[in-house]
């Protein structure tokens, strides 16, 4: 009977299995005795490695059957039979399975078994992989039990180490199934939380129905720093005398003239020779600022601008005023804050010229007359405290933008020239007046008026001052001089109801030591800056007066002052002008007394030493902090 075309040839369990089967034995449901081999198949199979021969397919047409395993034991060529052991759970090492159809016996005879080599599947067919079958694999007993059979292991070829066993496979999945388990529960558990109704049984910190306990009271502030009080007690005449009796008549104060004011009321409290007219040094400063925040608008900038000159490769830098212009780098302060960077008008003129520009100059013919005033000494400018004014420099002439009181350049105007054609890559070449009309290349504005006046009044700033009071003078149709300024401040001041009478002044900033003002004058600036409302319109242009004022032993030109045992208590409650010259110390400015009234001095001391004058007035100032003089 002719093969079946539909039967597969099954291979040996064993993946190695290279020689043909014996084909047409009759298949039993039971193992028999193995039959003895040839010689040369032995050999065979020896060479082979034992491995297990093919078991040919009964030509029969039939339907599939279950396949069932019989173990076949391997004997080495010459052995003697011997009785099989009785078998045990585990397969033996040696035993090798042959895949041998379940089919039932066919009254038919069957072709005797020849030696043939075993047939080539057809290449549609392709023959499975050894150990690999879709039916449940058995094992039958030399007992006759039939039961599952176990998965062989195949033969390790002689001379080899034994394969190490092989690591689990499923751990690693069986971890990330635990993990990803335990993530839904917790995941879960929060959501179900969240539901008000499971969070109101379990009584959770959320649930919408807990019961809620009573808001606290808030903690009680207690500030260090108090406004003065309008209710305070006020000091008497008498408590003030009282109290000043010691300190102002110090020896050290040479010609003292002062006086007190209570701001609440204007009244005065205290006053010694207070109409005396005398040397104000930099407290001039303050009828400077004074001016300008009555006349000039708060938010006033000043501008330096550069425009075209009289041909497209020639640019005019137009002097506007500006002593704070810094070259340091954008993002860097000088001690200006907030001041405008010559880089930033570099930058604006090389975009507006397309980098046309080869040459440079400088219109300076804002300012007119001298460069110092009346009074000034010669030693005054250059100085470590002042330059030559005029309309156009850089950092206030510095050496170095961050230092406030260093070496200044002599020519500042000129130093500014320099720098900017360097920056822009072109040549300086000299002083012209701007064309009128001229097309503007760049502009760039310093900090506003009221950042101005509080920095000259904290560093005492002499170039900044007489700067802020031509502007004023300017604003006021009055030429940019040192007389303009000095005219226009008397002037602004008398229409806003200050007595000014037998005042004289040669500039803006004090160093002139032929400048005459009282203490009078000086209080009645600072009493209406210093008014505990604003009924009076003037208090509101000169509240930033008292914003700039130094405070005692922490800012300013009074950073490194009452520091002495009689001054010590005036610390970070007295703030004041300075103004010191040689033989004149000045201070002006406002104090909280001891019961949170504020009161405002102003003390004018001439004819004395500097280093025994300063702490002799500080004791002055800390002596109307410690008491409540009633």
């Amino acid at each position: 009977m002719p093969p079946h075309d539909d039967e597969p040839a099954w291979p040996s369990d064993d993946s190695d299995v290279s020689g043909a089967g014996t084909p047409g034995e009759q298949p039993a449901e039971k193992p028999a005795e193995k039959p003895e081999k040839p010689a040369g198949e032995s050999a065979k199979e020896t060479a082979d490695g034992g491995a297990t021969a093919h078991l040919p397919l009964p030509k029969v047409s039939l339907p599939e059957q279950p396949t069932l395993f019989v173990p076949v034991a391997e004997k080495p060529k010459g052995d003697e039979e011997k009785p099989k052991p009785e078998p045990t759970a585990e397969a033996s090492s040696e035993e090798r399975t042959a895949f041998l159809p379940v089919v039932k016996p066919i009254p038919q005879q069957v072709t005797a078994p020849v030696q043939q080599p075993r047939p080539v599947p057809p290449p549609q067919r392709p023959v499975p992989p050894a150990g690999l079958v879709h039916a449940q694999p058995m094992r039958i007993e030399p007992s006759g039990q039939v039961r599952p059979a176990e998965t062989a292991v195949p033969p390790q070829p002689p001379g080899e180490p034994p394969a190490p066993p092989a690591e689990p496979r499923k751990r690693r999945r069986g971890l990330l199934i635990g993990g990803a388990l335990v993530l839904v529960l917790v995941v879960a558990a929060g959501v179900a939380s969240a539901v008000p109704y499971v969070s109101n049984r379990l009584g959770l910190p959320w649930a919408p129905n807990l019961p809620k306990g009573d808001t606290p009271e808030p903690a009680a502030v207690t500030l260090a720093l108090q406004p003065p009080s309008a209710s305070a007690p006020t000091p008497t005449a008498s408590g003030i005398s009282s109290a000043l009796g010691g300190p102002a008549a110090n020896s050290a104060l040479g010609t003292l003239a002062g006086v007190v004011v209570d701001p609440a009321n204007g009244a005065t409290l205290w006053n010694h020779n207070s109409g005396q007219l005398l040397t104000p040094a930099s407290a001039t400063k303050l009828l400077t600022s004074t001016a300008a925040l009555l006349k000039l608008d708060h938010g006033f900038q000043i501008s330096t601008k550069v425009v075209q000159g009289a041909s497209p490769d020639t640019a005019i830098i137009v002097a506007g005023g500006d002593p704070t212009l810094s070259s340091l780098p954008v993002g860097k302060e000088s001690v200006y804050p907030g001041a405008a960077h010559l880089d930033e008008l570099v930058a604006q003129v090389k975009k507006a010229s397309g980098g046309a520009i080869k040459k440079v100059q400088l219109d300076p013919s804002l300012y007119i007359g001298q460069p110092t005033a009346p009074g000034w000494a010669p030693e005054d400018a250059p100085s470590t405290y002042a330059v030559p004014v005029v309309p156009g420099m850089l950092d206030g002439g510095r050496s170095n933008p961050t230092v406030d009181e260093i070496a200044r350049t002599g020519d500042p105007g000129n130093a500014l020239l320099q720098t900017f054609a360097q920056r822009l890559g072109a040549t300086a070449a000299g002083n012209v007046t701007a064309p009128k009309g001229a097309k503007v290349l760049g502009e760039v504005r310093s900090a506003p008026l009221t950042e101005l006046v509080d920095n000259l009044l904290q560093i005492s700033d002499n170039n900044l001052a007489e700067a802020v009071g031509r502007q004023t003078a300017i604003a006021s149709g009055a030429p940019a001089t040192f007389a303009g300024v000095a005219q226009t401040t008397l002037n602004i001041l008398a229409q806003n109801g200050f007595d000014v009478s037998g005042a004289v002044l040669n500039d803006g900033s004090g160093l002139s030591t032929l400048n005459k003002v009282s203490p009078k004058l000086l209080a009645q600036l600072l009493t209406v800056a210093a008014a505990p409302d604003a009924r009076d319109p003037r208090t509101v242009k000169l509240r930033p007066i008292l914003e700039g004022l130094p405070v005692a032993g922490g800012s300013g030109t009074l950073a490194d002052r009452y520091n002495t045992p009689n001054s010590s208590t005036g610390k970070g409650w007295v703030r004041a002008k300075t103004g010191t010259l040689s033989g004149v110390n000045t201070l002006a400015g406002v104090v909280l007394d001891k019961d949170g009234r504020a009161l405002v001095f102003a003390m004018m001391s001439n004819g004395s030493n500097v280093l025994e004058a300063r702490p002799a007035l500080d004791a002055v100032a800390a002596t109307l902090r410690g008491c409540g003089c009633r």
